[in-house]
């Protein structure tokens, strides 16, 4: 007797398949695809367009207006789930298509899952060439498509319907598993979306793809045991891995029992409570003092889920201990390697309440504590004076804006950034008071990144206030998906802030020898500079018009009321703020690498080689 099968498009048995996908994880189930975003054109409308509307009842679809949007709303929606649950993204051929680019390598860069499910060509190749086709002079079977090759952790093109099954499968293997996770692609061809296809019942049943919490190997536990009781001054650098794998309470439960302290990458922060006796606060380029100076004394760097990227490292200058060792608990063993490291692969969760248990009561010293907790209270202070603002009635700067934001969130309340000068001052002053509060995305440092994932993380946390924190540049290169978060009825707030141009990337310029060139939003002056007025350019318009309520501030006083009001109100609203554009925020406590001309002409740029020189020199290669 043959199984029982069912004939359906390819399409229609790729959306049923995946309204039957589940994680599991400590008991919790979730779906594993709990939504898909769209923009439709002819590579997608007839296929997977028309399942959509077949399974409209098992697979929530939501209505983008970009595509690379799309996939930041749907990482967003990862983050905020611990890369429990994820969303698929589905476009049409040609640009539809490449512009998930940006969006995939963000998404597998911060190790964090979408599917992406863009059209393709014609798999029989009967109208070839096609509107939107590209032809490869020598290989026929590449597409658009083949620039996501990349920047996803699995990739398939999926040429028969029969194909679908084992890369489907692959698919939601390497979206649930946490040490191989990222942007995955299923290429569809336009023919064999609408292909039917008598597919087998087994492949429509309900599947669970349990997330793995592997346990520290003993030999290596060992040796990560002796390296810390050896160690007299031990730093924890927490990464993103303590939020994916909710280790928090176990983070804290070993610093309360160890005296251990915890400096934490852009990822990381909020792994402890930013009050609690331990927490330093950021480390690296844009890391606090106190942090920084014990990470260049540190004898054992303890790495919990980190990449260790070059802001986090200083560019290999800020680690300086003569004997420095470095210990990662990582779940990936690519990450756990680097700079030359003792491992535990394992879980965060796990490896740390296996370090714990098996330290039995070691501690640091309390001259150590003593130390760090002093410069923990001096650092308070900074943050303090540089929130202050004396006179309620003045134009905030930048770091009085977050002051503002600081006194008008609740606990719960969740700010997202990625790109420009706020990164750097959040990184250094925001007071984090739960793990989900901040979400800055600085694997890929996208601009245009913070609406939509403000989108994505209001779908997965629905009544947690949301902030979306962007510049004016920020928000020129992305503010579309605010008519989505209008549509969907999502109550998103924006604080934009106004300051003409390219706040981080000036000041850079300027560092580099660069002379601020070509980073103001100015009118061209007459000898070809751009230092001329202010564009007449109303982005608080601009945001109105797209469906937002906006909320003028011009001074301290106004922006804390206006902030009173977004939080109070279910309508998405737009916080907006001239910021005076004086820097206010304390500066770098460490290097960060940017390559200065090795010779020029102008004075800046000899000065800057000069300043290059001096810093180079401290790098180290830990072996």
């Amino acid at each position: 007797m043959s199984a029982p099968t069912r004939r359906l498009t390819t399409a229609q048995a790729l959306v049923r398949f995946l309204s039957v996908q589940y994680t599991e994880r400590d008991g919790v189930r979730r779906r594993l695809i709990a939504g898909t975003w769209g923009i439709f054109g002819h590579g997608n409308v007839a296929g997977v367009g028309q399942a959509l509307v077949e399974y409209a009842d098992v697979m929530p679809f939501h209505q983008g207006r970009n595509e690379q949007s799309m996939v930041h709303a749907a990482v967003g929606y990862a983050r905020q789930l611990d890369r429990l649950s994820a969303q698929a993204v589905t476009t049409s051929i040609g640009p539809g298509a490449t512009n998930l680019v940006t969006g995939a390598a963000l998404a597998t860069i911060n190790r964090l899952p979408v599917l992406l499910l863009p059209g393709d060509y014609f798999a029989s190749h009967a109208p070839d060439p096609l509107l939107q086709q590209l032809e490869h002079p020598v290989e026929a079977d590449v597409s658009v498509n083949d620039t996501l090759r990349p920047v996803s952790r699995y990739f398939d093109r999926i040429t028969r319907p029969e194909a679908l099954i084992p890369s489907a499968l692959q698919a939601m293997r390497v979206l649930a598993d946490p040490a191989e996770t990222g942007a995955v692609t299923l290429a569809l061809p336009q023919d064999v979306q609408a292909e039917a296809y008598d597919w087998p019942e087994e492949f429509f049943a309900e599947r669970v793809w349990y997330v793995r919490r592997p346990a520290p190997d003993p030999v290596e536990l060992s040796a990560a045991v002796e390296a810390i009781r050896s160690a007299g001054r031990p730093l924890i650098v927490a990464g993103g891995g303590v939020h994916h794998s909710e280790a928090e309470e176990a983070l804290k439960a070993f610093v309360e029992a160890t005296g251990i302290p915890v400096a934490s990458t852009q990822a990381g922060k909020g792994s402890l409570r930013h009050d609690h006796p331990a927490d330093l606060g950021g480390i690296g380029h844009t890391g606090t003092a106190v942090g920084d100076a014990l990470a260049r004394t540190a004898d054992l760097v303890i790495g919990v889920g980190t990449r260790y990227t070059d802001f986090t490292t200083a560019s290999g200058t800020l680690f300086q201990h003569p004997d420095v060792r470095f210990l990662n608990l990582n779940i990936t063993g690519f990450d756990a390697h680097k700079l030359a490291a003792r491992t535990l692969v394992c879980d965060a969760r796990s490896g740390l309440e296996g370090l714990l248990e098996a330290l039995g009561g070691h501690r640091v010293s309390e001259a150590y504590e003593a130390e760090y907790r002093a410069g923990k209270d001096r650092w308070d202070e900074v943050v303090e004076a540089a929130y202050r603002a004396d006179d309620e009635d003045a134009v905030p700067t930048q770091t009085q804006v977050l002051g503002a934001l600081d006194a008008a969130v609740g606990d719960d309340d969740v700010v997202i950034n990625a790109a420009g000068s706020l990164p750097g001052d959040l990184h250094k002053l925001w007071r984090s008071r739960s793990p989900r509060q901040y979400h800055l995305e600085y694997g890929y440092s996208c601009m245009g990144y913070e609406i939509p994932a403000g989108i994505g993380v209001q779908q997965a946390a629905s009544g947690t206030p949301v902030w979306a924190l962007v510049g004016d540049g920020t928000y020129l290169m992305m503010p579309t998906e605010i008519v989505t978060a209008v549509q969907e009825g999502l109550p998103l707030n924006i604080v934009l802030l106004q300051n003409h141009g390219y706040a981080s990337i000036g000041g850079l310029s300027e560092e580099t020898g660069g002379e601020r060139f070509g980073t103001a939003y100015r009118f061209r002056a007459a000898d070809g500079t751009f230092t001329g007025a202010p564009l007449p350019v109303d982005l608080a318009a601009n945001a109105a018009s797209l469906g937002m309520d906006v909320l003028r501030a011009k001074t301290v006083r106004e922006l804390r009321e206006a902030l009173a009001a977004a939080r109070a109100s279910d309508r998405p609203t737009c916080v907006y703020v001239e910021t005076d554009p004086a820097p206010t925020a304390p500066p770098a406590e460490a290097w960060w690498d940017v390559p200065v001309a090795e010779t020029a002409s102008r004075e800046a740029a000899v000065e800057a080689r000069e300043r290059y020189d001096r810093q180079v020199a401290g790098r180290r290669r830990h072996l």
